[in-house]
């Protein structure tokens, strides 16, 4: 599971599709609807907030806003809380780091057209999260090469 902290607009499709499909996922787990995955580590970020079903379905209107704007029908149905009103998470700028050169590796392998693009850009937040100084998040599993 790869919920990424980058902004949805930095995911080729396929990386769009799997963090849509994803994402449902953890708010499945968020909501008590399944037994699979309780105790993933990228789930620590939202279950830290208040209201954390309602964080991730502020994290899925984002990444649907984003299909929109390229044409694509992700079925804004299947959000729990898509107009929650909930404050920023914050991300670090080392985890920030850390997912844009695995997002980088991804590209080059499967999206070369993207992965231009990618080289010419820097990372960017999904608008739920604010960056804010520090290492890879303690949550994090994968390892930086």
């Amino acid at each position: 599971m790869r919920i990424w902290s980058l902004h949805p607009r930095q995911l080729d499709r396929a990386g769009l599709v799997a963090c849509w499909r994803e994402t449902l996922l953890a708010q499945a787990v968020l909501a008590g609807r399944t037994r699979g995955y309780r105790s993933h580590p990228q789930l620590e970020r939202f279950r830290t907030q208040p209201q954390p079903v309602d964080s991730v379905g502020v994290y899925l209107a984002g990444v649907a806003a984003e299909a929109d704007r390229r044409g694509y029908r992700f079925d804004r149905g299947r959000i729990i809380a898509p107009d929650a009103v909930v404050g920023q998470i914050p991300v670090t700028d080392g985890q920030l780091a850390l997912e844009w050169a695995h997002l980088g590796r991804k590209l080059a392998g499967r999206s070369p057209e993207f992965a231009r693009v990618w080289a010419e850009s820097a990372p960017q937040p999904h608008p739920l999260f604010v960056v804010v100084p520090g290492d890879v998040e303690p949550w994090e599993r994968a390892t930086p090469d």
